[in-house]
């Protein structure tokens, strides 16, 4: 427990009756309740996960799901399609033994598309967890359509996976910067609190986040200034099942003009089908609301006109930013000088009235670059900041950083998010708040570490989380499907898509 909070023996309201009795170490009940209802959450979250996931022992490469030898078949199979009808495609799943497979749990990846016409929409997966599966794709557009379904990984190696991510927080490994008078200090920092070296304990009492590293001889706490991260060489994956990951994923599975009713313009809080929306000539549209195009710069002017726009996460939503001022000429960089990259923007237009603010998301933020800690923040408590009106919104985008390590850091970060989403909607309802998901990224990219898999099941645990929430949601995880980009940080028109997605929302 943290000192500065052991002499607290009680909390009184002045002009109140009522007290906040705290627990023995000196925690109010209130927050130790709090505690528990978030881990009960959390507890339920990760069993959802853990029940999706297949448990597979293999001794032999062979008995692995084999694209090449499984089969996909069109069962609704006609000459020509309406718009707006659907494709039913079904998987059967072999070994490269010949044989069946008998459990599901494979990741797979299904989009159809037309690359004449700049095309896409992903297909709904349903795993019936004996080797079969069946893929609904709904035809979104007239003309031709190709359909690919992509082996990312098989459930020996999604088994696998899960198994390891949940093995330790030490395959980063951060580096933290101490400064005293004219030298420094660089000493080892993590999650971990399971070592007998004393440690410099930086923790958030209320939301249960904490950091550590260990403190350097004859140098305060107080003087750690910034953080950088390399890849640890460690693996809790077996040879066998390395083998697995040793090529590229995505072997592929080869296998009357009726238009939509009128939709209703986005609005925060909408539900949506599976799939949000589809690609028309490089445009995203999604198919449970009418997204308004900014095509125009007098469009996203009038738009953005008297707004403050909140973007707290990572660089994903750090490209936002980019996109706009670029987009946006009179939109201006204030200038700030930081340690390294930068852990925030503020881009304004004094003229409309407009100011943009980005801020990195707290711990973990993965890179071997040097950056500060000293104005280090949870997105959580930078959202308890935010007054809030009708001309202010919030986006909130983090996962790619949270991949590397066990998955309930993520879900308790989105639980404390959530929670400063609710007081926010409480104090001030009409502020617009927008959760954008993570994206697809490299297929080549350490498959351990940072792999799709592991951003798969986050976006899971994401929507799982904030279902019930009045706020909008950008499925950058499907519009990347859709348009078949598997880059960390998307090309500009799938930026502008989810920017027009966002100002949709918030116009």
């Amino acid at each position: 427990m943290n000192p500065m909070f052991s002499d607290i023996s009680s909390i009184e309201i002045a002009g109140s009756r009522s007290k906040i009795w705290p627990m023995k170490d000196g925690t109010p009940r209130h927050t130790r309740m709090e505690w528990a209802k978030k881990d009960r959450e959390s507890k339920a979250v990760l069993r959802k996960l853990d029940d999706l996931m297949p448990s597979i022992t293999f001794m032999d490469i062979n008995t692995t799901t084999s694209a090449k030898n499984s089969k996909a078949t069109i069962l609704n199979y006609k000459g020509s399609y309406c718009v707006g009808e659907h494709l039913m495609v079904r998987l059967d799943l072999y070994n490269y033994l010949g044989k069946r497979k008998e459990y599901g749990g494979d990741f797979l990846r299904a989009r159809i598309f037309s690359s004449s016409l700049r095309a896409g929409a992903s297909g709904h997966i349903t795993d019936y967890r004996n080797g079969t599966y069946l893929v609904n794709f709904t035809l979104f557009w007239e003309g031709d359509v190709r359909v690919s379904v992509l082996l990312i990984h098989p459930s020996e190696g999604v088994s696998a996976l899960w198994a390891a991510r949940k093995k330790g927080y030490d395959k980063i490994v951060f580096t933290g910067k101490f400064l005293t008078g004219t030298s420094s200090v660089h000493t080892e920092c993590g999650f971990n609190k399971t070592t007998d070296t004393e440690l410099c304990e930086y923790l958030d009492v209320r939301d249960r986040e904490a950091f550590y590293c260990e403190k350097p001889n004859n140098v305060p706490c107080d003087a750690f200034v910034s953080l950088k991260s390399n890849n640890k060489l460690i693996s809790y994956l077996t040879a066998l099942e390395h083998s697995l990951f040793s090529s590229l994923p995505g072997a592929e599975l080869r296998g009357c003009n009726k238009g939509f009713s009128l939709l209703a313009t986005c609005k925060v809080g909408m539900r949506s089908p599976s799939p949000r929306g589809f690609v028309w000539q490089n445009q995203w549209h999604p198919v449970f609301c009418s997204m308004s195009a900014f095509h125009t710069l007098d469009r996203i002017n009038a738009c953005l006109k008297q707004k403050i726009i909140y973007l707290l996460g990572d660089s994903t939503v750090r490209q936002w930013m980019e996109y706009l001022t670029k987009r946006v000429n009179t939109l201006k960089y204030l200038k700030r000088y930081a340690i390294g990259k930068p852990d925030r923007l503020v881009a304004v237009d004094m003229a409309r009235n407009i100011q943009i603010n980005w801020k990195k998301h707290a711990h973990p933020f993965v890179g071997s670059s040097e950056y500060t800690v000293k104005d280090h923040s949870y997105v959580a408590w930078d959202i308890d900041l935010v007054a809030g009106d009708r001309d202010t919104a919030v986006v909130i985008s983090l996962g790619q950083h949270f991949r590397p390590f066990p998955i309930e850091l993520f879900i308790r970060r989105m639980i404390n998010i959530r929670a400063a989403i609710q007081r926010l909607l409480l104090r001030s309802p009409d502020t617009k708040v927008i959760i954008k998901a993570e994206n697809t990224r490299e297929m080549s990219i350490d498959q351990e570490r940072f792999g799709d898999f592991h951003g798969y099941a986050q976006y899971l645990a994401l929507k799982d989380i904030f279902r019930d929430l009045k706020v909008g949601f950008i499925d950058a995880w499907d519009m990347t499907v859709a348009y078949g980009t598997n880059l960390v940080h998307p090309p500009d028109h799938v930026v502008g898509s989810q920017i027009d997605m966002f100002l949709s929302y918030i116009c």
